[in-house]
């Protein structure tokens, strides 16, 4: 049981089972929570230089079944080593790293309890110091921590305190929207012009409608799904989805809203609906906060992951901007938008096709309420010329063809085999007419087609996180998914480990 702890590391969080449900085993159980927590204390304390026993940390959790449980069971373990904790209750993975650096906590560290827009049974941990969330290699050192044997924990000092810090992040997204907009009609209520309506489906979401939007004017009935609930009985929190984003279409519709917004359920990804019930999400999302950040920061860098459109490469190009496609995984892409600073070019903005958008004026958080603040800025000035938040993506051009694909591999060593294939694609697309591989391919194969041979492209790359190959395809014509199949069916075919039962158009 110790010695799988590993398989707990999701990249840069912990993820697991945590709930009986007839499916999967539970294997975050409170026992590994206990030896995480300490774990990540002995990384703290390293990090940070500080004894545990003068160390505050913060803990909060989303609306997940398990997340009391699991919060509790932390706060204790924390306090027995001494540490001073801020019950931060239900909360928000942005509002968590807040914590850090909130003029009042300053907290060394502190610990977000969700697992996402995962099914109901699962949960998991993100850390974060004031530096940000924690990398890949602090995960495996917590864990490698939590393996010593480091007995039960030494001390009973340490005190828990109750904080409602999301009241205190509201405040904080408040104050940015008012000076932002900076009305002259009436800078206290400036969206009061505006109804605009919530989707937390049922995750730690439903704040921003009591606590962000009515504050400032806005009407908010209509909005749905903003009472917490583990069970996520109406829809998966995911602004990716089709069915979420589909249900608020319709309430916008509905309701003759100027917006509806979308959250997952820790709130660090976000998706929005206009007016007209159109879906502005992935490619679109990303159209639409580049253009608002390179009216800010002409000529800066936008970093993305690698399955954005070529129409997307295009249109911030056209705005002045530079677009820098890299890895798949929002940690990726945002410590890509890092890097580049580090090294002197200028990057605002890096974002994620699942909606994680990190913008370097908050602390490349990725941050789906600050999001959507940045968004409700630059709706209430255009509304003063005449305009609306759609205007600013109408140039956008959308493929008219869009699959995803995902090939489970059925070998051992699913990497060294999924990489194998990757590569020989790479020798097959040599030998194809008008095919040609993409310049600056940081993961995978990504391939352009021209006009005759599929008019468009696509990427074929190793899943993070499954031993699962995905194929993204894209076309500008009707029949140019078809070419692309056929071509590269002929190719998978001869790989008998490779699970292509779902090639179909």
């Amino acid at each position: 049981m110790r010695g799988k702890l590993y398989e707990l590391q999701n990249g840069t969080d912990i993820r697991g089972v945590a709930i009986e449900n007839g499916k999967r085993d539970v294997n975050l159980n409170l026992e590994r929570v206990k030896m995480i927590t300490r774990g990540f204390v002995a990384w703290l304390e390293n990090k940070k230089d500080v004894e545990r026993g003068k160390l505050k940390v913060a803990v909060g959790m989303d609306s997940r079944l398990s997340g009391p449980q699991i919060k509790d069971t932390i706060s204790r373990e924390l306090s027995k080593l001494g540490c001073t904790v801020y019950d931060c209750k239900l909360c928000t993975t942005p509002a968590m790293f807040m914590t850090t650096v909130y003029p009042t906590c300053r907290c060394h560290g502190s610990i977000m309890i969700t697992a996402s827009h995962l099914p109901y049974y699962y949960n998991g941990l993100k850390f974060f110091t004031d530096e940000g969330g924690c990398e890949n290699e602090d995960i495996e050192y917590i864990l490698t921590e939590a393996l010593r044997d480091n007995g039960e924990a030494i001390s009973c000092n340490g005190r828990v305190l109750k904080v409602d810090f999301i009241d205190k992040y509201s405040e904080l997204l408040v104050k940015e929207i008012r000076e932002g907009i900076n009305s002259k009609v009436d800078y206290e209520k400036p969206l009061s012009r505006f109804k605009i309506i919530v989707d937390a489906g049922n995750g730690a979401g439903g704040f921003f409608t009591d606590k962000v939007l009515e504050p400032l004017g806005a009407k908010t009935d209509g909005s749905q799904f903003i009472d917490p609930d583990g069970n996520f009985p109406n829809h998966i929190p995911n602004p990716e989805a089709k069915e979420a984003m589909d249900s608020m279409k319709n309430a916008v519709i509905k309701n003759k809203a100027d917006m509806g917004i979308v959250f997952d359920a820790d709130v660090d990804r976000a998706a929005i609906v206009d007016d007209s019930g159109r879906s502005i999400n992935r490619n679109a999302l990303i159209a639409l906060i580049s253009s608002i950040v390179l009216e800010e920061h002409p000529g800066t860098t936008v970093v993305t992951d690698s399955v954005t459109s070529r129409g997307l490469g295009e249109f911030i190009q056209n705005l002045g901007g530079k677009h820098f496609r890299f890895k798949r995984g929002y940690r990726n892409v945002i410590d890509q938008g890092i890097k580049l600073n580090n090294e002197g070019q200028q990057c605002f903005l890096a974002i994620e096709t699942s909606g994680h958008a990190a913008l370097r004026e908050n602390y490349f958080l990725d941050d789906g309420a600050y999001l959507i603040a940045k968004i409700l800025v630059k709706m209430a000035k255009l509304k003063e010329l005449g305009k609306n938040i759609k205007d600013l993506i109408v140039n956008l051009k959308i493929p008219l063809k869009s699959l995803e694909f995902r090939f489970s591999i059925l070998k051992e060593n699913p990497g060294e085999y999924g990489s194998r294939i990757i590569e020989e694609l790479k020798e097959y697309t040599e030998k194809v007419n008008g095919w040609k591989e993409a310049n600056n391919d940081y993961e995978g194969i990504r391939v352009e087609c021209d006009r005759k041979n599929g008019d468009g492209w696509f990427l074929l790359r190793l899943s993070l996180h499954e031993p699962v190959m995905c194929l993204n395809i894209e076309s500008d014509t009707e029949t140019g998914p078809e070419i692309i199949m056929r071509r590269l069916r002929t190719f998978f075919t001869k790989y008998r480990d490779l699970d292509i039962n779902s090639f179909n158009l």
